[in-house]
Protein backbone atom coordinates (compact mmCIF):
# COMPACT_ATOMS: atom_id res chain seq x y z
CA UNK A 1 0.00 0.00 0.00
CA UNK A 2 1.28 3.45 -0.96
CA UNK A 3 -0.34 6.69 0.21
CA UNK A 4 0.04 9.84 -1.86
CA UNK A 5 0.52 7.62 -4.92
CA UNK A 6 -1.01 9.76 -7.68
CA UNK A 7 2.15 11.75 -8.42
CA UNK A 8 5.74 12.38 -7.43
CA UNK A 9 7.55 10.00 -5.09
CA UNK A 10 4.48 7.90 -4.28
CA UNK A 11 3.75 7.27 -7.94
CA UNK A 12 7.36 6.27 -8.60
CA UNK A 13 7.30 3.86 -5.65
CA UNK A 14 4.07 2.27 -6.90
CA UNK A 15 5.49 1.85 -10.41
CA UNK A 16 8.77 0.42 -9.08
CA UNK A 17 6.92 -2.39 -7.34
CA UNK A 18 4.47 -2.90 -10.20
CA UNK A 19 7.40 -3.48 -12.55
CA UNK A 20 8.42 -6.36 -10.28
CA UNK A 21 4.98 -7.98 -10.51
CA UNK A 22 3.61 -6.85 -7.13
CA UNK A 23 0.00 -6.03 -6.34
CA UNK A 24 0.07 -2.36 -5.27
CA UNK A 25 -2.69 -0.45 -3.52
CA UNK A 26 -2.24 3.15 -4.67
CA UNK A 27 -4.25 5.76 -2.76
CA UNK A 28 -4.56 9.53 -3.04
CA UNK A 29 -6.97 12.46 -3.10
CA UNK A 30 -6.05 13.12 -6.75
CA UNK A 31 -8.41 10.83 -8.64
CA UNK A 32 -7.28 12.00 -12.09
CA UNK A 33 -3.70 11.22 -11.12
CA UNK A 34 -4.74 7.75 -9.99
CA UNK A 35 -6.56 7.22 -13.29
CA UNK A 36 -3.40 8.08 -15.24
CA UNK A 37 -1.41 5.77 -12.96
CA UNK A 38 -3.79 2.93 -13.87
CA UNK A 39 -3.12 3.60 -17.55
CA UNK A 40 0.64 3.67 -17.05
CA UNK A 41 0.47 0.47 -15.01
CA UNK A 42 -1.65 -1.44 -17.54
CA UNK A 43 1.27 -2.98 -19.50
CA UNK A 44 3.28 -3.79 -16.38
CA UNK A 45 3.35 -7.28 -14.84
CA UNK A 46 1.93 -6.12 -11.49
CA UNK A 47 -1.65 -5.26 -10.54
CA UNK A 48 -2.65 -1.83 -9.31
CA UNK A 49 -5.62 -1.21 -7.02
CA UNK A 50 -6.54 2.45 -6.63
CA UNK A 51 -8.80 4.38 -4.30
CA UNK A 52 -9.47 7.88 -3.04
CA UNK A 53 -7.92 8.52 0.36
CA UNK A 54 -7.36 11.52 2.61
CA UNK A 55 -4.80 10.24 5.12
CA UNK A 56 -6.32 12.51 7.78
CA UNK A 57 -9.37 10.22 7.72
CA UNK A 58 -8.55 7.29 10.01
CA UNK A 59 -11.74 5.39 9.17
CA UNK A 60 -11.04 5.61 5.45
CA UNK A 61 -7.47 4.43 5.99
CA UNK A 62 -8.82 1.31 7.67
CA UNK A 63 -11.31 0.78 4.84
CA UNK A 64 -8.57 0.96 2.20
CA UNK A 65 -6.39 -1.50 4.09
CA UNK A 66 -9.31 -3.90 4.56
CA UNK A 67 -10.24 -3.69 0.87
CA UNK A 68 -6.64 -4.27 -0.28
CA UNK A 69 -5.86 -7.13 2.08
CA UNK A 70 -9.24 -8.66 1.29
CA UNK A 71 -7.98 -9.07 -2.28
CA UNK A 72 -4.42 -10.09 -1.50
CA UNK A 73 -4.72 -11.84 1.87
CA UNK A 74 -1.56 -10.08 3.07
CA UNK A 75 0.23 -6.74 3.48
CA UNK A 76 3.94 -7.11 2.78
CA UNK A 77 4.76 -3.40 2.65
CA UNK A 78 3.03 -0.28 3.96
CA UNK A 79 4.46 2.96 2.54
CA UNK A 80 3.41 6.16 4.32
CA UNK A 81 4.32 8.66 1.64
CA UNK A 82 1.62 11.36 1.62
CA UNK A 83 2.99 14.68 2.83
CA UNK A 84 2.89 18.46 2.59
CA UNK A 85 5.66 21.07 2.72
CA UNK A 86 5.32 24.67 3.87
CA UNK A 87 8.39 26.84 3.39
CA UNK A 88 9.36 30.32 4.45
CA UNK A 89 9.66 32.18 7.75
CA UNK A 90 7.71 30.33 10.42
CA UNK A 91 5.88 33.45 11.64
CA UNK A 92 4.55 34.13 8.13
CA UNK A 93 2.79 30.77 7.80
CA UNK A 94 -0.92 30.72 8.60
CA UNK A 95 -2.38 28.59 11.39
CA UNK A 96 -4.37 26.74 8.71
CA UNK A 97 -1.18 25.84 6.82
CA UNK A 98 0.49 24.62 9.99
CA UNK A 99 -2.51 22.57 11.10
CA UNK A 100 -2.87 20.87 7.71
CA UNK A 101 0.84 20.07 7.48
CA UNK A 102 0.76 18.56 10.96
CA UNK A 103 -2.37 16.54 10.25
CA UNK A 104 -0.99 15.03 7.03
CA UNK A 105 2.71 14.61 7.85
CA UNK A 106 2.22 13.43 11.43
CA UNK A 107 -1.36 12.21 11.63
CA UNK A 108 -1.20 10.41 8.28
CA UNK A 109 1.90 8.45 9.29
CA UNK A 110 0.69 7.84 12.85
CA UNK A 111 -2.69 6.47 11.81
CA UNK A 112 -1.29 4.72 8.75
CA UNK A 113 1.10 2.68 10.88
CA UNK A 114 -1.46 2.04 13.59
CA UNK A 115 -4.12 0.88 11.13
CA UNK A 116 -1.66 -1.24 9.16
CA UNK A 117 -0.27 -3.07 12.20
CA UNK A 118 -2.65 -6.06 12.33
CA UNK A 119 -2.18 -6.67 8.59
CA UNK A 120 1.61 -6.36 8.82
CA UNK A 121 1.70 -8.66 11.86
CA UNK A 122 -0.25 -11.28 9.94
CA UNK A 123 2.25 -11.19 7.04
CA UNK A 124 5.65 -12.82 7.63
CA UNK A 125 8.60 -10.57 6.73
CA UNK A 126 6.51 -7.42 6.38
CA UNK A 127 7.99 -3.92 6.26
CA UNK A 128 6.60 -0.50 7.24
CA UNK A 129 8.22 2.36 5.32
CA UNK A 130 7.67 6.04 6.06
CA UNK A 131 8.91 8.99 4.03
CA UNK A 132 11.03 11.00 6.39
CA UNK A 133 13.52 13.63 5.31
CA UNK A 134 17.10 14.74 5.75
CA UNK A 135 15.52 17.68 7.58
CA UNK A 136 15.14 15.24 10.49
CA UNK A 137 18.91 15.32 10.98
CA UNK A 138 18.85 18.89 12.33
CA UNK A 139 16.00 21.42 12.42
CA UNK A 140 15.89 23.46 9.23
CA UNK A 141 15.41 27.22 9.12
CA UNK A 142 12.51 28.25 6.83
CA UNK A 143 11.28 24.66 6.97
CA UNK A 144 10.66 24.70 10.72
CA UNK A 145 7.24 23.05 10.89
CA UNK A 146 7.98 20.59 8.07
CA UNK A 147 11.29 19.64 9.67
CA UNK A 148 9.55 19.14 13.02
CA UNK A 149 7.02 16.75 11.47
CA UNK A 150 9.89 14.69 10.07
CA UNK A 151 11.51 14.52 13.52
CA UNK A 152 8.22 12.97 14.65
CA UNK A 153 8.46 10.40 11.86
CA UNK A 154 12.05 9.69 12.86
CA UNK A 155 11.18 9.15 16.52
CA UNK A 156 8.16 6.98 15.76
CA UNK A 157 10.19 4.89 13.32
CA UNK A 158 13.00 4.32 15.81
CA UNK A 159 10.59 3.33 18.57
CA UNK A 160 8.50 0.98 16.45
CA UNK A 161 11.56 -0.63 14.88
CA UNK A 162 12.37 -1.93 18.36
CA UNK A 163 8.79 -2.51 19.49
CA UNK A 164 7.57 -4.36 16.41
CA UNK A 165 10.64 -6.55 15.94
CA UNK A 166 9.00 -9.19 18.16
CA UNK A 167 6.12 -9.30 15.66
CA UNK A 168 8.45 -9.85 12.70
CA UNK A 169 7.84 -6.37 11.25
CA UNK A 170 10.74 -4.22 10.02
CA UNK A 171 10.20 -0.47 10.37
CA UNK A 172 12.31 2.00 8.36
CA UNK A 173 12.19 5.53 6.96
CA UNK A 174 13.69 7.34 3.99
CA UNK A 175 15.80 10.50 4.31
CA UNK A 176 15.93 12.33 0.98
CA UNK A 177 16.91 15.96 0.54
CA UNK A 178 14.96 18.03 -1.97
CA UNK A 179 13.30 15.96 -4.69
CA UNK A 180 12.13 17.28 -8.05
CA UNK A 181 8.37 17.09 -7.48
CA UNK A 182 5.50 19.55 -7.28
CA UNK A 183 6.18 19.76 -3.52
CA UNK A 184 9.27 21.91 -4.12
CA UNK A 185 7.77 24.08 -6.88
CA UNK A 186 8.15 27.69 -5.80
CA UNK A 187 10.33 26.80 -2.79
CA UNK A 188 13.16 29.33 -2.68
CA UNK A 189 15.00 29.21 0.62
CA UNK A 190 18.60 29.16 1.72
CA UNK A 191 19.05 25.40 1.63
CA UNK A 192 17.53 24.96 -1.83
CA UNK A 193 19.89 27.65 -3.13
CA UNK A 194 22.89 26.06 -1.43
CA UNK A 195 22.18 22.39 -2.07
CA UNK A 196 19.92 22.51 -5.12
CA UNK A 197 17.37 19.89 -6.13
CA UNK A 198 19.45 16.89 -7.18
CA UNK A 199 17.10 13.98 -6.61
CA UNK A 200 14.20 12.69 -8.68
CA UNK A 201 11.27 10.53 -7.51
CA UNK A 202 12.81 7.41 -9.05
CA UNK A 203 15.89 7.85 -6.83
CA UNK A 204 13.70 7.61 -3.73
CA UNK A 205 11.67 4.73 -5.16
CA UNK A 206 14.85 2.75 -5.79
CA UNK A 207 15.99 3.31 -2.21
CA UNK A 208 12.60 2.15 -0.94
CA UNK A 209 12.97 -1.03 -3.00
CA UNK A 210 16.43 -1.60 -1.50
CA UNK A 211 15.17 -0.96 2.02
CA UNK A 212 12.44 -3.55 1.55
CA UNK A 213 15.06 -5.98 0.19
CA UNK A 214 18.15 -5.22 2.31
CA UNK A 215 21.48 -6.93 1.93
CA UNK A 216 22.89 -9.11 4.66
CA UNK A 217 24.92 -6.29 6.23
CA UNK A 218 22.02 -3.86 6.46
CA UNK A 219 19.79 -6.53 7.91
CA UNK A 220 22.41 -7.54 10.48
CA UNK A 221 22.94 -3.91 11.52
CA UNK A 222 19.19 -3.28 11.75
CA UNK A 223 19.44 -0.17 9.58
CA UNK A 224 16.49 2.10 10.37
CA UNK A 225 17.17 5.33 8.43
CA UNK A 226 17.98 5.26 4.72
CA UNK A 227 19.51 8.49 3.37
CA UNK A 228 18.78 9.03 -0.30
CA UNK A 229 21.57 10.47 -2.41
CA UNK A 230 25.14 11.51 -1.69
CA UNK A 231 24.28 14.81 -0.01
CA UNK A 232 21.89 13.27 2.52
CA UNK A 233 24.36 10.47 3.20
CA UNK A 234 27.17 12.91 3.95
CA UNK A 235 24.96 15.07 6.17
CA UNK A 236 23.75 12.01 8.05
CA UNK A 237 27.27 10.68 8.60
CA UNK A 238 28.56 14.12 9.57
CA UNK A 239 25.88 14.60 12.22
CA UNK A 240 26.86 11.33 13.91
CA UNK A 241 30.45 12.31 14.50
CA UNK A 242 30.52 16.11 14.72
CA UNK A 243 29.86 18.02 17.96
CA UNK A 244 26.46 19.70 18.30
CA UNK A 245 27.86 23.21 17.85
CA UNK A 246 29.47 22.21 14.54
CA UNK A 247 26.31 20.53 13.26
CA UNK A 248 24.40 23.71 14.09
CA UNK A 249 26.97 25.86 12.29
CA UNK A 250 26.88 23.69 9.17
CA UNK A 251 23.08 23.87 9.03
CA UNK A 252 23.13 27.61 9.67
CA UNK A 253 25.48 28.12 6.74
CA UNK A 254 23.50 25.84 4.46
CA UNK A 255 20.37 27.88 5.28
CA UNK A 256 22.31 31.15 4.74
CA UNK A 257 21.33 32.53 8.13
Amino acid sequence: MVTGAAAGIGRSIALRFLREGWTVGAYDLDESGLASLEQEAAPLPGTVVTGRLDVRDRARLEECLTELTGRTGRLDVMVNNAGLLNSGPFHELTPEQLDRELAVNVGGVLHGLHAAFPHLRATPGSVAVSLGSASAIYGQAELASYSATKFYVRGLTEALEIEWARHGIRVVDMWPLFVGTAMVDGVDIGTTSTLGVRLQPDDVAEQVWRAVHPGRARRALHQVHYPVGRQATLLSLGSRFSPAWLTRQVNRRLARH
